[in-house]
Order: C-alpha cells, then sequence, then structure tokens
C-alpha cells in the first residue's frame, strides 16, 4: 500500500469517529488563557489514526495535537490533527477538517485535508494534487486586486500583525473568515487566492504545505520565506500574487 492510500486510511478512520460524535462535552484546553476548546471526538480520532500507524509502521514517529508524541526510529514520521476547527465542529459548522501529513526528515511531503461534513478529502504529494481522486489547481490569480482572500478569524491578530493584515484585507476584492484549514483546500482548488494566517502550530499546518504546492500554489512565511516555524503562514494561487502579499504585510 502507498503512503497515500495509508492516508487515507487514516482519514477514514478518523472520519468513523468525528462523524457519530454527538452530544459531546467541551473542555477549555487554555486553562484560563485564549479559548481553545477540545472534545472526546478530538482526542478519540487521534487515538484511533495513532493505533493504525503503529500496527503498519512501528518505526513511524506521530505527533499529534491531543496525545503525547512518539519519536520515530526511522526517517518517517506522521503529524496529525484530528479536527482542525474545533470551534466550527462545537457549532455544528460543516467546514472543520482531519489534518494529516507524512514527513520525511522532518519536511512534509504528503498532505491529506479531509473534511468530512463535506465528503471532500484532498490529498497532495510531489506536484500533484486531487481532490476526491480528481486533479486540482490554484487559480491564476496574480494580483490582490482581484484575490480572494481567507483568514480564520481577524481577531486573532494584535498589534503589527492586525495593522498588517488590514492592509492585506483592504487591497483584496474579498475577504472570507472562518474556514480554518478547508480554507487552505479550498485555494487548492482554484475557489481562494489567498490565505494569511499567525500563530499555526506545527499540526495546524504541515498537510498544508504538499497539498498547496502539489495544486502548483506557493506556501511561506509573511516574510517571503520558506520557514513555518513562527506560525505565520502565507499561501497564494501564484508567485506573484504571494510577493505582492508579501510586500503588503511588510510595508
Amino acid at each position: 500500500m502507498s503512503f497515500a492510500a495509508f492516508a487515507s486510511r487514516l482519514a477514514e478512520a478518523a472520519r468513523a469517529v468525528t462523524l457519530r460524535a454527538a452530544d459531546f462535552e467541551v473542555e477549555d484546553k487554555s486553562k484560563g488563557g485564549l479559548y481553545d476548546p477540545v472534545t472526546a471526538a478530538d482526542r478519540d480520532a487521534e487515538r484511533a489514526m495513532r493505533a493504525l500507524i503503529e500496527a503498519d509502521f512501528p518505526d513511524h514517529g506521530i505527533a499529534g495535537e491531543e496525545h503525547e508524541e512518539r519519536p520515530a526510529r526511522c526517517a518517517h514520521s506522521w503529524s496529525l490533527d484530528p479536527i482542525d476547527g474545533t470551534r466550527s465542529f462545537i457549532c455544528g459548522l460543516p467546514s472543520w477538517t482531519t489534518l494529516i501529513a507524512l514527513l520525511e526528515d522532518g519536511a512534509p511531503i504528503l498532505g491529506l485535508i479531509d473534511a468530512p461534513r463535506l465528503d471532500e478529502l484532498y490529498l497532495g504529494e510531489g506536484n500533484h494534487a486531487w481532490l476526491n481522486g480528481e486533479p486540482i489547481r490554484t487559480s491564476a490569480c496574480r494580483t490582490l486586486g482581484a484575490a480572494r482572500l481567507s483568514t480564520t478569524d481577524p481577531f486573532l491578530f494584535a498589534g503589527g500583525e492586525a495593522a498588517a493584515f488590514e492592509r492585506l484585507r483592504r487591497a483584496a476584492r474579498v475577504t472570507r473568515y472562518g474556514q480554518d484549514a478547508y480554507g487552505y483546500a479550498r485555494l487548492a482548488a482554484g475557489a481562494i487566492d489567498l490565505v494569511a494566517e499567525s500563530g499555526l502550530k506545527s499540526h495546524d499546518w504541515h498537510a498544508l504545505v504538499p497539498v498547496i504546492r502539489g495544486a502548483g500554489g506557493v506556501i511561506g512565511n509573511w516574510s517571503g520565506g520558506a520557514d513555518l516555524g513562527a506560525g505565520q503562514v502565507l499561501a497564494a494561487a501564484t508567485q506573484e500574487l504571494f510577493d505582492e502579499a508579501v510586500a503588503a504585510l511588510a510595508v
């Protein structure tokens, strides 16, 4: 079985948990800080994926949002976010996703964004990306004035970041909110042109990189570099749009 097929198996295992979830209790992981909800579905879905990895690839590492990291004994490791967009999940909205990435020597080489409620599975590997098995490409948008921009929540930005995003928003043709990782999936499919976010952890962006790049898009940080470790992520349909967005954020 290929790694891509196995990643799809992981998504199916997570769906079996999350799509059945009902009457769940919500816990605030922040312990008094910025509200950070989690449910049993988050934890159980990650546990189901971990069990498959441990059975089929016992040497592979596993790093997930909800459980302790298991170090790799080889070059490969898996990055798991069982429910990205838990706020949408607990509000009964359909845009939450499951994020799965395979890393080789620390770099994501395969990414999967699954939207179970919408029955949409986005997969990226190498120079290719697919939605439910059909090839997808980013749009041809090259200018901010024509761009459809997305971010999860403008109120998550503060200080200089808030001012920088406001410049981007004012320059874009239209802006939509509340999509979490689904915004990147729709960028890969050509329906959104630009996504700018901050405060992302590694499990939030690992899966996005192969999907965006496989679909022909560009993903990097707000300064135009490739290092996403600081949590600032900028994804664009084309290099020209990415460069213009970087310039707008830096003014």
